[in-house]
């Protein structure tokens, strides 16, 4: 793999952030049709309120000396941590690159217990991602139309 760097946003990084985030998610939103939720379609100030919020880490995805994603991790009670979202830029996604930042991003939490997820459950490569990075499904699922079901993950480490 080529140069990756995983480095800590600020508040200053909110407008890269969230060009990112709706340029990787636009693809789904065409696909699915999820306009409530898609993160293609959040405004800014949604990822200026996320950056400010004290539970919440973002983090830069840099490869080869280019900014290609961004990872937000939530912490929660009882050493459990949530993945709420990572996204790559689809020029750079099927490189690998998601995998090693998970990797890399959850050793930094060494008193994470369970790590959280969603996913699309039609999006058999991100399932199959996660899965081979030691997630499970929960069981839970949501229905978000016709064409889309969320359905959630977790990885226990005790």
């Amino acid at each position: 793999m080529e140069q990756l760097v995983i480095q800590k946003a600020t508040i200053e990084d909110a407008t890269l952030i969230h060009s990112i985030q709706v340029e990787a998610f636009k693809p789904l939103l065409d696909k699915y049709q999820d306009f409530d939720t898609s993160p293609a379609n959040e405004t800014i100030q949604r990822t200026i309120d996320r950056l400010q919020q004290k539970q919440t880490d973002y983090y830069l995805i840099v490869y080869d000396e280019i900014t290609v994603g961004a990872i937000r991790i939530v912490r929660k009670d009882n050493h459990r941590y949530r993945v709420s979202p990572i996204f790559i830029l689809p020029e750079h996604q099927g490189k690998g690159i998601a995998s090693a930042t998970m990797q890399v991003v959850e050793s930094f939490y060494e008193d994470a217990v369970t790590w959280e997820l969603d996913t699309i459950l039609e999006e058999q490569k991100l399932c199959g991602l996660y899965e081979k990075l030691g997630y499970s499904k929960t069981g839970k699922v949501t229905k978000m139309n016709e064409r889309m079901t969320i359905v959630c993950y977790e990885k226990k480490l005790v």
